[in-house]
């Protein structure tokens, strides 16, 4: 057993991020399910902001430490656990898996959280069309830039560093989970498709997915 407790939304793109990790490396995990829309978001009562102050998923406990931030996450495991590895052996490979991992973590998913999704509904009256608008269009931006890179460096085989899952992945395809599920186009990328398709076969990725989750609904 390896003490650890994961608060997890069934599909919460960063806490999906975390699973598949958490998977990959054959840690075990206590789970502990967040709703975020159940009676205005589990994640806002005070007894979950004292662990996380941002009321965000995923929040990993490892004893009494409470750690945020699914990349941050993702850090700590590798250091902790580094077998099997989730990062190439050299710096610019390892570089280079990181930027694809951040393009979605950090200049995609973001733009599309609930968080967000919510303020443009209640707060700005943006109606369902221009809201879906809004949620591929960010979805072609990221996920454009990384079918780019993906075609520019011919270093994707299975996954999108040859054939291993690293963080790359583990960010991808919770990403391209939700595209599909709000219905974006993703034609333009045959390369993403592929590594998706590949990567959802493998038994680490079928655990950590939102259908297989105690609070799936």
């Amino acid at each position: 057993m390896s003490g650890l407790t994961l608060y997890t939304y069934f599909r919460s793109s960063s806490a999906y991020r975390v699973r598949i990790a958490l998977a990959l490396k054959g840690l075990t995990f206590e789970p502990r399910y967040i709703h975020l829309l159940r009676e205005g978001g589990e994640n806002w009562q005070p007894e979950y902001l004292a662990l996380n102050p941002q009321g965000l998923v995923p929040t990993l406990l490892d004893g009494q430490r409470s750690l945020t931030q699914s990349l941050a996450i993702l850090e700590y495991l590798e250091e902790v656990w580094p077998d099997p590895p989730l990062l190439p052996a050299n710096a610019r490979d390892r570089a280079y898996v990181r930027s694809l991992a951040q393009i979605i973590a950090c200049d995609t998913q973001p733009l599309n959280n609930l968080r967000v999704l919510g303020y443009l509904r209640q707060t700005l009256d943006v109606d369902e069309i221009k809201k879906q608008d809004w949620y591929c269009h960010w979805i072609a931006e990221g996920l454009g830039a990384v079918e780019a890179l993906l075609d520019k460096h011919s270093l994707a085989g299975r996954c999108c560093y040859v054939d291993t899952p690293t963080f790359a992945d583990i960010c991808l395809i919770p990403q391209v989970y939700n595209a599909i599920r709000y219905k974006c186009d993703l034609a333009a990328y045959p390369t993403v498709e592929k590594i998706y398709k590949n990567c959802n076969s493998l038994a680490a990725f079928k655990t950590a997915a939102p259908d297989n989750q105690g609070d799936a609904e």
